[in-house]
């Protein structure tokens, strides 16, 4: 009997104490990593990033471009209150 409870005691507060606590700690770290970006995502943003950065250079060229002909192009099209007057110009 006494074999016995010497088995039991312990078993209990393992069971009681250890395990959900190992258990809780353990999914809470696995959510941590989770939580990251995976390699697939982090490919995705680089390659988004690289298109942004392209466009940012076309838009400046595009600007440079109308700023040497049409110099008045930003002043132009912000001070009229619609479309068609723009377009009528």
């Amino acid at each position: 009997m006494s074999g016995m409870v010497f088995f039991f005691v312990p078993a209990v507060i393992f069971m009681g104490l250890v395990l959900p606590l190992w258990l809780i700690l353990h999914y809470i770290s696995k959510s941590r990593q989770s939580r990251g970006l995976s390699a697939q995502d982090r490919q995705a943003l680089v390659e988004a990033l690289d298109v942004v950065e392209k466009l940012e250079d076309r838009i400046e060229t595009l600007e440079a471009i109308l700023d040497a002909d049409h110099s008045n192009w930003r002043t132009r099209r912000s001070g009229s209150s619609g479309t068609a007057s723009a377009r009528s110009e």
